[in-house]
């Protein structure tokens, strides 16, 4: 059966993440709201999608997969998630070659065949890493059932293994530094999904201490983040949002809005082309105005709206009628 709190909380991380987009490499200059916001909000926006991701998968039941069903759990892992990961990711290069003739545009690769290098070898400088999140994803889907058979399906020790990972220094290459450092977060979220209503139940009672210990944890990191290593904000302000965001989603005000559970069974959508309709409509509002100082906040609007229903209508208007397109962004 569906969970509405699980659809909910992907439309408010999916949300998040188009926030994030909308400033890539280059800053608004006499902006100084907009980086303090983004900087907290990359602290806790990508851990709570994986605690996201790794309870579905254990409601989905791959995290119990048996060898004798690993070939075909790959398969369907690699459908959904690698195969994506990589037409997108030519689609992007492709697309921001051919955009850079006429407008502006973040991050251009050097060549079709340098960004294809780049996408899966080199990430730091991929033309579309805003896509990593797949890639690391299926890793971890196809890691975690391997573990928990090894570990006779003790899942504490599971989650102890990627608490160990996140003590590990690998390079970028093949994207191994994001699947160290959100390993964590997705074998959280199995055990979430483990403990099931005693979680629920846990994060419903205790919804307003999570909520103020997140604003807090928000608030400092905002302000003073910036004096914090990275992946100490990742792993303070990540841990505190999953139970403190999970519990507001399923709270009484929000549980009858259609709002957010439609934005979350468009997640994906949304993930793989919210960066094309954040980058045409910078590029055309490019040729009108800048986006300093004063201009900002009208940009913010405009890119939001662009990332979040850009995606939606054309999954509507065009996807819909491609069958196999339309199930791999489903």
């Amino acid at each position: 059966m569906r969970r509405l709190d699980i659809d909910r909380a992907k439309g408010l991380a999916i949300t998040l993440v188009v926030f994030g987009h909308i400033v890539a490499r280059q800053n608004p200059a006499h902006v100084h709201w907009y980086q303090p916001l983004r900087r907290a909000v990359y602290a806790f926006h990508m851990p709570f999608f994986f605690y996201l991701s790794g309870m579905v998968s254990f409601l989905a039941g791959h995290v119990s997969v048996r060898p004798s069903g690993w070939a075909r759990l790959a398969a369907s892992r690699v459908r959904r998630l690698l195969v994506p990961f990589v037409l997108m990711g030519a689609l992007i290069i492709a697309g921001k070659l051919l955009a850079a003739r006429f407008m502006f545009v973040d991050n251009a690769p050097r060549s079709m065949l340098a960004g294809l290098i780049d996408l899966i070898w080199n990430p730091v400088r991929s033309p579309a890493y805003s896509l990593w999140y797949l890639a690391v994803l299926c890793a971890l889907s196809l890691m975690t059932p391997v573990l928990a058979w090894a570990m006779r399906g003790r899942l504490v020790l599971v989650v102890a293994v990627f608490a160990a990972l996140e003590l590990a220094n690998p390079p970028w290459h093949l994207y191994l530094a994001d699947l160290c450092r959100y390993g964590l977060f997705y074998a959280l979220g199995i055990g979430a999904g483990a403990l099931g209503v005693r979680w629920t139940g846990w994060i419903d009672r205790w919804r307003l201490p999570l909520l103020a210990l997140f604003a807090v944890g928000f608030t400092a990191i905002a302000l003073a983040g910036h004096r914090w290593p990275f992946d100490a904000r990742l792993l303070v302000l990540g841990v505190l949002a999953m139970p403190a965001l999970h519990s507001l989603v399923r709270s009484s005000w929000l549980s009858s809005d259609r709002t957010l559970v439609t934005i979350g069974r468009y997640s994906l959508m949304i993930y793989l082309f919210n960066t094309i309709f954040i980058g045409l409509t910078k590029g055309l509002l490019f040729h009108v105005t800048s986006w300093n100082g004063d201009h900002f906040p009208a940009f913010v609007g405009a890119l939001m709206l662009a990332g979040m229903l850009g995606p939606i209508m054309l999954k509507r208007t065009v996807l819909r009628a491609i069958p196999p397109l339309d199930r791999m962004t489903e």
